[in-house]
């Protein structure tokens, strides 16, 4: 089964994004901090990771960057999911080593047929 490690500090997101990922068939594991996101990711490296930017410890960029520094999580397919939508913002997550970026609001569609893609999950 494939794994999702999802990583936002808005506790209704997380379970948004972790029920339709689960509906999706996936194995889906959260964090709440950048830094516990980090953790888990190490502990047991997730087949792709989502996201939040916007968090107070570490943002989801600093995640970002931290797991592609690292020769053990720098192969994780990586999905930004945020509210910051303009052009700038999408382009610092792709220089930060993002895979995919998708702008809040999404359809739970979306977010399943991205994993999928990065994944092979479907």
């Amino acid at each position: 089964m494939t794994s999702v490690l999802v990583v936002d500090d808005d506790p209704t997101m997380l379970e948004i994004v972790r029920t339709v990922l689960s509906s999706g068939g996936l194995d889906v594991s959260t964090s709440t901090t950048g830094r516990d996101g980090l953790r888990a990711a190490h502990e047991r490296p997730p087949d792709c990771a989502v996201l939040d930017v916007a968090m107070p410890d570490m943002s989801g960029l600093e995640v970002c960057r931290a797991l592609r520094d690292d020769d053990a999580t720098a192969d994780i397919p990586i999905i930004l999911l945020t509210g910051l939508g303009q052009w700038l913002d999408v382009a610092s997550g792709f220089d930060a080593g993002a895979d995919d970026y998708l702008v809040k609001p999404f359809t739970a569609q979306e977010l399943l047929s991205r994993v999928d893609a990065l994944t092979g999950a479907g």
